[in-house]
């Protein structure tokens, strides 16, 4: 299953109705809904996390800004290296110094209740 974190908007009416929950009535939520992705809000006062949400953010601007697409499939592509690139090539600070998939799998050790499947070294969704 897929996540999506979502920096917390201050002035939803359903955010501030349900506080760390999702609407479920917002565009964005649907779509997560339809795609079959988990939504989740970061929690209120936590701007490292906001912090980390806006970082990822900013480097797929980039990527939109630095890069000529020929097609829809050529962007999807793009993105997809980059989150494969992401994930298992580039070493996070709030991750201890680990990529992505190595904290994963550490969790996984520790708490496999938390888990669907078993993650392993390739993209894909978690179904």
């Amino acid at each position: 299953m897929l996540i999506a974190l979502h920096k917390r908007a201050r002035t939803t009416p359903a955010v501030r109705a349900e506080i760390g929950e999702p609407s479920g009535e917002h565009e964005f939520d649907q779509l997560c809904q339809a795609l079959g992705i988990e939504h989740r809000l970061t929690k209120p006062k936590t701007p490292q996390t906001n912090g980390m949400v806006e970082r990822f953010n900013g480097r797929i601007s980039d990527i939109l800004k630095t890069h000529h697409f020929r097609s829809g499939e050529d962007l999807r592509a793009t993105l997809h290296r980059y989150v494969d690139l992401y994930n298992h090539q580039l070493p996070q600070a709030a991750l201890g110094g680990k990529t992505p998939l190595q904290a994963m799998k550490e969790w996984f050790k520790s708490n496999p209740e938390l888990f669907h499947r078993r993650p392993y070294d390739r993209p894909g969704c978690d179904t």
